[in-house]
This record gives structure tokens, sequence and C-alpha cells, in this order.
């Protein structure tokens, strides 16, 4: 029959779905797709039925179908419900019948024990007397609708009248997010008397329950006596109800970002959390206001939008799947040379300088080991960064490109995040008027980066918030009654200035950090950048913005590093939290040696910089599991801790003179030979084979190091041997440098 455009001929309409899901079947594919799914819904081995609507545009054989479909989805999913009722109905002789043996649940029984009451007994009520068994009953899956691929979102505030009725795709933050509840679809009551079963289908969130007989099955039975509900003969589904925010790009200027409610049924509850980015499709309805808030909204209805289908736009580390080919590519990556260098330098390219501070960043989202004791104490292994610096060394960039990468961030500053807004804030419920806990930026954060600018902009009470968060990783909540503990296994990255603004030279660097002891022992890194002047540096960094903002990216490097995309960072920063690697025995009397010189130069020191405690000697094991993790190595090296060391010596170097800053970061033949120095003083060795030496100065060329071990040979420091390869190994005489 022919469609007017006028009106809808819905029966013609539900044999399309019905036509649909019998005969689909994809291009490459053998078997028929929706009878396999309604195969194995009546095996019960699966809850959804999932009508992909790029099978329904590759199939429809009028393009109004489609059309149709999206523009009134309500109606359309029962169509599709109704057809596949009509596949599953056991008394059908062509229907679809579980091929594996079926365990009965409750409804099994209470099906059964209505059609042997309805045989024996007198009166029973048949469907033509009024009492319909509802479809939704007995109905064991839900019809859910998945978007088409090249559907785009829409944006948040142009939702509109238009859309009601419609599915439409919506992409925010989720900000909240309730308890999973039971929710009613059909309520079954049985008379006192006479044991006759009355249903009642339920739409909305409430309902009212009935007490007596409808009056038409009265007439027709006789009875009159009171319904009482059966709670095990209802039908309830998992119920969730879930606030999204617009994104910070989609909102106008001068306007504060704007919400929406979502109902999440069935299999969708528990597949987001507070603080996920993701893409939600549903059928946007309006739902009128019930009781008094009926009175005082007058014609005023609220709107809300029922999920259909929910994509992550950030999937988390330990979800992220890798293909075999993907994996290989790792693997072959992190063999290639200077990998560590590679992919500290793919970090905010188009931020100029910072070398250090950006492998302190790629060791913070690679993080270390955490350990759980079998006494029940926990050993953290996220590393906490704080970059303290004079104004203009892009401090804030750093920190939000960062957020912007990770798959689990959030981002706040000091001034405007209370400790409450940090941590966890009692609300009423709007649906079931109790108190409940809001978690703050820190909850959020869980499992993830929490990125805090203008952290010394903070009142004091507010920062001491997160002390408990950053070692403990718990926030402990007595208020309004509810007393609790929730996780916040979060990685603090913190941006500051100094107490006066800039740094003053003239001060000692307590006073210009200003910030208490137990704050800064938390920090694995606390890392200074002052602003110095310097013309050669100045006229590199003037070159490099200009570059940006002609091009619109980074310029090219001269040392012709090829530069990771942030999917491939990603990627092997999944790849690499899958290593814990372990401290080796060989490697505590080295490690006990350099904490003891640590806290033996701070002690000689008439001006400390720092605060070194046993704290420090955990951000020295994390900082280089992190590094074996770069390595995809299952164990700790020496160079590991080497290059820990020296990432909390450079996060402290600009506070020495120009020159010495210079001659530490422009001069690796100097860096080399002082770290083989350290080595050769503390081990007491007398020879060094090629492979010790790089494993020692790893994070430089093997030609900076075999141009430093030819220097100071010729100098008479030490003599040197050639292996098969023509590697130069060291070897120390009587008159050597320990003298």
């Amino acid at each position: 029959m022919a469609q007017s455009a006028d009106k809808l001929d819905y029966p013609s309409e539900a044999a399309n779905c019905h036509d649909f899901l019998d005969h689909f079947s994809a291009d490459d594919e053998k078997t028929h797709k929706y009878r396999d799914m309604l195969q194995e819904i009546a095996n019960r081995t699966r809850k959804t039925l999932d009508i992909h609507l790029d099978d329904v545009h590759a199939y429809a054989k009028d393009a109004r179908f489609l059309k149709n479909l999206l523009d009134n989805t309500k109606r359309y999913q029962s169509h599709f419900a109704s057809q596949a009722d009509k596949f599953l109905d056991v008394s059908s002789p062509n229907s679809i019948r579980p091929t594996i043996p079926i365990i009965p649940d409750t409804f099994d029984v209470l099906m059964n024990q209505r059609q042997q009451a309805a045989s024996t007994a007198e009166n029973s009520i048949t469907p033509d007397e009024g009492s319909d068994m509802p479809p939704e009953l007995l109905r064991r899956f839900e019809v859910v609708f998945k978007p088409l691929s090249k559907a785009k979102p829409v944006p948040m505030r142009q939702i509109g009248a238009e859309h009601v009725g419609k599915l439409v795709s919506v992409k925010g933050i989720c900000t909240h997010v309730s308890d999973v509840k039971p929710h009613i679809v059909v309520a079954t009551y049985t008379d006192a008397e006479t044991g006759y079963e009355v249903y009642q289908q339920v739409t909305g969130r409430q309902f009212n329950p009935l007490d007596t007989i409808p009056k038409e099955l009265q007439l027709s039975t006789g009875a009159k006596g009171q319904l009482t509900l059966e709670t095990r003969g209802s039908r309830f589904i998992k119920y969730q109800e879930l606030k999204l925010q617009e994104l910070a790009l989609e909102v106008p200027q001068g306007a504060t970002p704007r919400s929406l409610h979502l109902q999440m049924k069935g299999e969708l509850t528990r597949c987001v959390k507070p603080g996920d980015s993701v893409t939600i499709t549903g059928i946007h309805l309006t739902e009128p206001y019930t009781g008094f808030k009926a009175m005082r909204a007058g014609l005023l209805t609220s709107t809300y939008t029922e999920a259909m289908h929910v994509e992550h736009n950030k999937q988390s580390y330990a979800d992220l799947q890798l293909s075999s080919d993907k994996d290989s590519f790792l693997s072959e990556l992190s063999e290639s040379e200077d990998i560590y260098g590679r992919l500290s330098a793919s970090i905010a390219p188009e931020i100029f300088g910072h070398e250090d501070v950006k492998r302190a960043l790629l060791l913070l989202m690679v993080g270390g080991v955490t350990r759980h004791l079998k006494d029940g104490m926990k050993l953290r292994g996220d590393i906490h960064l704080c970059l303290m610096g004079d104004p203009g060394v892009a401090k804030s960039q750093l920190i939000k490109y960062i957020a912007h990468i990770s798959p689990r961030a959030v981002y706040t500053t000091g001034k405007g995040s209370s400790g409450v807004g940090l941590t966890a804030a009692v609300q009423r419920d709007p649906v079931t008027s109790e108190m409940v806990l809001e978690g703050g930026a820190l909850v959020l954060a869980d499992k993830g980066i929490c990125c805090i600018d203008e952290f010394d902009k903070m009142d004091e009470g507010d920062r001491t918030a997160i002390h408990e968060v950053m070692e403990q990783q718990t926030v402990s909540i007595a208020k309004a009654g509810i007393t609790t503990t929730l996780n916040t296994r979060t990685t603090v990255l913190a941006a500051a200035n100094p107490a006066m603004g800039r740094y003053d030279v003239k001060r000692s660097p307590t006073e210009n950090i200003n910030l208490p002891a137990a704050l800064l022992s938390r920090f694995d890194l606390m890392w200074l950048i002052l602003d110095k002047k310097d013309s050669e540096a100045d006229r590199a960094l003037c070159s490099h913005v200009l570059s940006v903002h002609q091009t619109g990216r980074a310029p090219e490097r001269t040392d012709a590093v090829e530069l990771l995309d942030a999917a491939t960072l990603r990627s092997y920063i999944a790849k690499a939290k899958q290593f814990n690697p372990y401290i080796p025995e060989d490697l505590t009397e080295y490690v006990a040696a350099v904490y003891s010189e640590i806290r033996a130069d701070e002690v000689a020191s008439e001006v400390p910089h720092s605060y070194t405690t046993a704290r420090t000697l955990l951000s020295i094991l994390r900082l280089s599991q992190a590094l074996a993790r770069l390595r995809f190595a299952d164990h700790v090296d020496q160079a590991d801790v080497d290059e820990a060391l020296r990432l909390m010596q450079m996060s402290k170097i600009s506070l020495h003179d120009d020159e010495g800053r210079r001659r530490a970061v422009d001069d690796p033949i100097s860096a080399i030979y002082g770290r083989i120095r350290e080595d050769i003083l503390r081990n007491e060795k007398d020879t060094y084979s090629w492979e010790e030496v790089v494993a020692l100065c790893g994070s430089y060329t093997a030609e900076q190091i075999k141009q430093t071990l030819e220097d100071y040979a010729s100098s008479g420091v030490w003599n040197l041997e050639r292996d098969a390869k023509g590697n130069p190994s060291i070897v120390l005489g009587q008159d050597d440098m320990r003298r």
C-alpha cells in the first residue's frame, strides 16, 4: 500500500520492520544478521536487539522508511519489538526456538501457573475479556538503535521542540550519575477473592496503583475484591539517570554551560561514570510535571532523552584495545633509538624548549607501579608534579595539553575551586529526595589526572583538602549523616607562581615557594622554571613563536626527530602501563647510597630548596619504574635510577647561575663525564665496558658518549680499549681520577 504525504500506513511500516529482521544480511556475510541476534535472544544469551541504522539505510526499499524511523523513533521501537515477538512466539510453527537447554526462571514458573489456572478455572479470564497480558511482561529483550556512522552530534543548545520524538546524538561530559534502581514497566495485581490477574502498563516515572478491579472486568467476571500488587509477577528493568554537561568549546561568549537530563535503561546502565566524555544517541521526549510541581508549572513540561547508544570519546588506558599490528608496531617503536626523547618531544611540540619538563610530564602520564601489600597497606604509583615559575613560561599551556591528550583528566583552577568542589559535596537527589554525595574534581579524575592551575591562589583551608588525596588517595567524608571514603586514585599536576609573582633571587627558595613542607613532600617533583634573560635563547624562542603563528604548527626540528601523534602516544602509554617493573636486589645498595648523599647535601646546604624525606626515596623509585615501563621492561636498571636523579636535579637547575644552567643543559660532554665520575666514586670500579657506559648514559647518543670518552682519554683521565666492533671501553690505572 502506498504511503501518502499526510498519513503513514503503520501496518505497512510494521511489515517493513518484519521484512528487515527476516531477510537482512550484509554483503560480506552469508548469514542473516538479525535472525542470528533473535536466535541468541531465544537462547537467553543476549538481552538487546541492536538495530544498526546503517543496515536500515542499506536495506530500505523506500527511502522514507529510514526518515520516518528517525522522526518517530519511539513508535518504530515498538514496531521492531512487536515484530521480534512474532519471531520468538513459541505457538507459531515458524518461530525461532531455543537451541540449547533453558533453565526456567520466575516468569516461566508464573506463566505455567497462569496456564494451569486458566485451564482449570470455570470463569477464567480470556484475552478477549479485557485482561490481555502485555507483551512487555514476558519480553526478555529491549530494542535499541545504533546511529548512522555519518551522523553528527547536535549541539546541546540547538536541541529544541523540532527534535521531540526524534533520534538525536549529543556530545558532552557526564557530571552526575544516579544510583541504579528498579523501574516498574508492567504492574501485576491479583484479586484476593477470585485470583484474577490485572495488568497495568507504566510508561512514566510515576503511576497511581490500582485499588479495585476495573469496571469492565467487574461486569464480565463479577469480581469486586481488592487488588494486591504482586511484586514477583511484575516486570522491572534497571533504571539510571544521568546529567550531561555542554562542552566548553560549544559554550557561547558570556554564557554558562547547559545540561541535559538522560534516562538510561536496561543494559545501558552503569556504562558511564562521572567525568567521562561521551556521545549519547537517544530519543528526545517530553514529560509533564506531576503533583504539586504540575500546579506551579502550568502548561510547561520537562524534557529528557532516553538513551539508545553510548560512545566514549576517550577510552581509558585499561579499556584501550590494541590490535596485533598496532602491538607489533609499538614493540618495534620501543626498540628504536632514543624513544624516551622522541616520546617527550611529541608532547606539546608547539611550546618551545622545556625538554626536561616534557620528560617529567611523560613520566607523570606513565606512572609507577601501585603496590598492595598483604597487610592492607598501599604504596601509590601515581607521580605528582608541581610546575612553579615566573609568568609567561607556558605552565598553563603544558598542563592544558596534558588534560587534552589524557583519556581521563579534569582541569580546574585554584581560585575557582573550593575544598568541597575538589573533594565531594552533599546534595539532594532530585528523584528520591535523599541526601547523596556529588563527587568533586579529584573524585571525577579517579584513575586519571587532575590539573590544578593557579595552585598558589588557593585558600590554605581548601588546599589542605588534597593532602589526604595525594598520599592515601582517598577522601574521607562525614557530612549530613553520610560517613564514607571515596577513592581518588588521581595524579595531581599543579601549576603555581612564586610568592611575589616572580622569583626573587634575593630571597631564599623557601620564601619564594611559600608552600608548607607537608604539601611539598607529597610532590614527587617540584619543578622551578625561571624566566632569565638570555639573548640567544630569546632569539630562538621568538623564531619558534613566529613560525607557529605563520604556519599554524610546530616548526621542523633540526635534529630530524620524527614526532608521534596523540593517538600513538596514548597507545604507547597504554601498553607501557601493562608492565610492572620491580627493583632488583643488586640496586638496593646503590639507591641507598644515592638517598644518603641527597640527605647529606641538604644538611650541608646553607639554604636548602627542598625537603628530602622518605617520600623522596619513594619518588626516585616511582620515576625509575616509569622509565622502565617506557622500555617495556620488567625490571629497573641503574640507568633508570640515574635518569630519575638527573630529573630531580634539573628541576632545581633554574636556581643556579646562567653559566651553570647553560653548561648543564647545552654541554652533554660535561654531563656524561659527571655521570661516569659519580659512578666511579660510588662503586670503585676499574673497568667499564661499552654496554655499561651506554646504560649509564642512556639519555645521550652514542656519538656524544664516544666523543666524551675520547676527549677525556686524550687528557689522561682514563685509558680506552676497543672491542671487536671498535666500541671503546674504560680502563682506569693507578693514577686515575679517584686519587
